[in-house]
């Protein structure tokens, strides 16, 4: 049993390895692509020589960030096969059809007009070009909508049903799976939060610009309003979008709820903790004070699970024994989790029955043990589990990771409305070292954001790999936890040094960048010099002519 945790425990942190480095490239390949695409076009309009510049370093920033996310991509892809092989198995054909057309449809169309986007500008026709541009882009986008799918089926199953011949889920509704209500969610949050990344990323860039005296005063104050519009748009978005994702994860997913505000006994107008810090000793199992510290405000939590302030959101303990509070303050009592775990096993042992008849070529006890399946399979995943504590989350992880995204998205809002306000009224502001250097800090804030975001996602569903059908440790493959360890510190030095690279690669290109802009005003001041001495030049020419006349 303590072999199967360890290779439980690795697979899972070498798929979270995976995907934390890979989250660093996707958000800012989706914001960074449309981000382009919008200078081009205004390039095209206008014909200047400068938006075209602008247009071909923010390019070359994508580029780069784009081939490391494929890299990364494809090694988490593979994950699936290699350590989660239950998983895949299980899984059927379902997760597997977002998969291959993302593959087949979404990265083929990114693959082909990235190529004409960064090597055909003399090649092709501006509009051509210019729609290759935009082709990237909305690749970029779909490519992350299939992807996003696919996870949005492990955190709601839907459209599917269990076959037991084959002894895995089947798909019986492919609209059912695309639309989603999760999916529809995760994909506009995901995307928009792109768009927010992307933008703080091209100001973060400009203030660095600014704090090394390189002073084109078009490049920067045009990439600056071109940022502030497009991540005010985005933050604005993210906030809505937010709130879908919020009333999904009440109706389909309570527990990480509860996990992520760290309630282990809800109530009616149930309290938003805003700063809190959780007491690493309590349990769900134990009468400790889930808090050391919290500040809270009345009944927003409410609010945001189910737009009604006097709605009822259940603790940890509510939903494992069952509990719910009515509008007029009764108390009733549902299936509780140690009840579900009694049916899951149920339907683990009608399988077993179904199998063994099939093997006996009884179709009547199969047709029998099929029925008692199918009515007992929403509990099949609890069949797994030894205890009904088992199916909490980590609540700590939980909190906090979704508290930090709160907290700096919150922040985010601000800063974007001081940089609308910077970009079209007060751009001398811009020369301040202070607002310089809050640009700079935010880079990385919005990375932590992003990532605290997918970490809160993520962890927030544990135990489970699919919601209430699959826990992590009956998905693994059947290997031996020292080979994913090897893995794990292999992938981990691999993406280090990969990242290292881009940085390496994206700072190079940077500095060049600045030294160009530096150096503009040296050459601006040399034109006007040499204009002033031809100028001064033909005067004397024309002053000695006329006194030679004379």
């Amino acid at each position: 049993m303590d072999e199967l945790m360890s290779v439980v425990d690795w697979s899972r942190y070498q798929f979270a390895l995976t995907a934390i480095y890979h989250w660093l490239f996707v958000p800012l390949t989706l914001g960074l692509s449309v981000m382009v695409a919008i200078m081009e076009s205004v390039y095209l309009r206008t014909r200047s020589e400068q938006w075209l510049r602008i247009t071909k370093f923010w390019m070359k920033l994508f580029g780069i960030n784009f081939a490391m996310g494929v890299a990364t991509g494809i090694i988490l892809e593979f994950e699936f096969g290699t350590n989660w092989s239950n998983y895949s198995w299980f899984v059927g054909d379902i997760f597997g059809a977002p998969l291959a057309i993302e593959g087949l449809f979404a990265f083929f169309l990114e693959a082909t007009f990235v190529a004409v986007m960064f090597f055909g500008w003399k090649r092709v026709k501006p509009g051509f070009h210019l729609a290759a541009t935009w082709l990237t882009a909305i690749g970029a986008t779909i490519s992350a909508a299939w992807i996003l799918i696919a996870n949005a089926w492990m955190q709601h199953p839907v459209g599917q049903d269990f076959d037991p011949a084959q002894m895995r889920n089947v798909m019986t509704s492919f609209s059912d799976v695309v639309f989603n209500p999760n999916a529809v969610s995760k994909f506009f949050h995901a995307v928009f939060s792109g768009w927010v990344l992307a933008s703080v990323f091209v100001i973060g860039i400009l203030c660095w610009f600014k704090l090394r005296k390189a002073e084109s005063g078009f490049f920067i104050t045009r990439s600056f309003k071109v940022a502030a519009v497009f991540g005010t748009a985005g933050m604005l978005l993210t906030l809505w979008s937010g709130d879908f994702e919020a009333r999904n994860v009440t109706k389909t997913q309570p527990m990480k709820l509860a996990a992520m505000e760290g309630l282990y006994r809800g109530n009616t107008q149930q309290s938003f903790t805003a700063i809190g810090i959780i007491n690493p000793d309590k349990r769900a199992d134990n009468d400790e004070d889930p808090y050391l510290f919290k500040i809270e405000v009345p009944g927003v939590l409410s609010l945001m699970a189910n737009h009604d302030m006097n709605s009822f959101v259940p603790g940890i303990n509510d939903i494992i024994e069952g509990k719910h509070i009515n509008p007029d303050g009764t108390v009733t009592y549902g299936p509780s989790y140690q009840d579900r775990i009694e049916s899951g096993r149920i339907a683990h042992r009608a399988l077993a029955d179904y199998d063994s008849a099939m093997a006996r070529g009884d179709k009547q006890a199969m047709a029998a043990a099929a029925d008692t399946l199918k009515a007992h399979y929403p509990d099949f995943g609890f069949g797994y589990l030894d205890s009904p504590y088992e199916a909490v989350p980590p609540v700590a992880t939980t909190f906090y990771s979704f508290h930090v995204m709160a907290l700096l998205g919150g922040y985010l809002l601000v800063f974007f409305l001081g940089a609308l306000l910077i970009g079209y009224r007060k751009p001398q502001w811009l020369n301040s070292r202070l607002v310089i250097w809050v640009g700079i800090i935010s880079v990385p804030l919005v990375w932590i954001c992003s990532e605290c975001g997918w970490i809160t996602a993520e962890v927030g569903r544990q135990p489970w790999i699919v919601q209430n059908a699959l826990p992590t440790k009956a998905a693994i493959s059947c290997i031996g936890a020292s080979s994913v360890k090897v893995t794990f510190w292999l992938f981990a030095a691999v993406f280090t040094i990969l990242l290292a690279a881009e940085a390496m690669i994206m700072t190079r290109s940077i500095r060049n960048q600045r030294k160009e802009l530096a150096a503009e005003p040296e050459a601006a001041a040399g034109k006007a010099e040499a204009k002033s001495d031809k100028t001064g030049a033909a005067a004397e020419a024309e002053a000695d002519k006329k006194g030679n006349n004379r």
